[in-house]
């Protein structure tokens, strides 16, 4: 299994009246975190897009475990949690500078035609990132490649 890791500043920005990162701002990183991990195995949503194909969020959770703030600096874990030819879930795990768990969430997302909203097969339309998402996803317990 593939974790990409991908390091954000905290701004100022991102914080609310309390000091700390405003909730809505960890689904940007998550999304951020998703890039990486495609960049990660060689391709490009930008590429994607070009062709015709979108990825919408079908999904998506977020756990708060800790706070982060102002300065400090976060690292988005990502990887593929299940993968099934149509359907992408990805899972998150967001880290303070001391490596103390902020966040936990999962994003599932779908590919579709831009024009029509009509589904697609990554397996059939995009065969190479359906390669590298089979080699990479995390693997059921037990389970022997």
């Amino acid at each position: 299994m593939l974790i990409s890791t991908k390091e954000i500043e905290v701004r100022y920005a991102e914080t609310d009246q309390m000091g700390v990162v405003y909730h809505a701002n960890y689904l940007v990183w998550m999304e951020l975190g998703r890039t990486q991990i495609i960049k990660d195995l060689g391709f490009s949503y930008a590429e994607m897009e070009k062709d015709g194909i979108i990825s919408p969020v079908l999904d998506i959770t977020a756990s708060y475990k800790k706070p982060l703030r102002y300065g400090q600096t976060a690292t988005v874990n990502t990887w593929i949690e299940e993968y099934d030819g149509f359907r992408v879930s990805y899972g998150y795990e967001i880290f303070n500078d001391e490596g103390e768990l902020a966040v936990t969430g999962s994003s599932k997302h779908v590919c579709v035609k831009k024009d029509s909203f009509r589904p697609i097969s990554i397996k059939k339309k995009f065969p190479d990132w359906h390669e590298a998402y089979e080699k990479v996803k995390k693997q059921p317990e037990g389970a022997v490649r």
